[in-house]
């Protein structure tokens, strides 16, 4: 179960990352670019820009929160 939900969630996550990049240079060669190459520029642009970047953004967090939570589940459990 584990697994599936790490993949599940990359796949979200790397979707919404493609999708935000895809709206950062619709806006601007220069907003793509940080999107692309720096990590926080991202950030800064869903924020400056929530109309059109809220979607990409929340399906980006939620897949990556999905993937951490299929990291948890596949975690073996602590030694007694």
């Amino acid at each position: 179960m584990g697994t599936v939900l790490m993949m599940l969630g990359l796949l979200a996550a790397f979707i919404g990352g493609i999708w935000l990049i895809v709206v950062a240079f619709q806006e601007s060669v220069v907003w793509g670019l940080l999107t692309l190459f720096v990590g926080p520029a991202g950030i800064v642009f869903a924020i400056m820009h929530w109309e059109r970047a809220g979607k990409p953004f929340l399906l980006q967090i939620g897949g990556l929160l999905v993937m951490f939570a299929g990291v948890a589940l596949s975690a073996p459990p602590p030694p007694v």
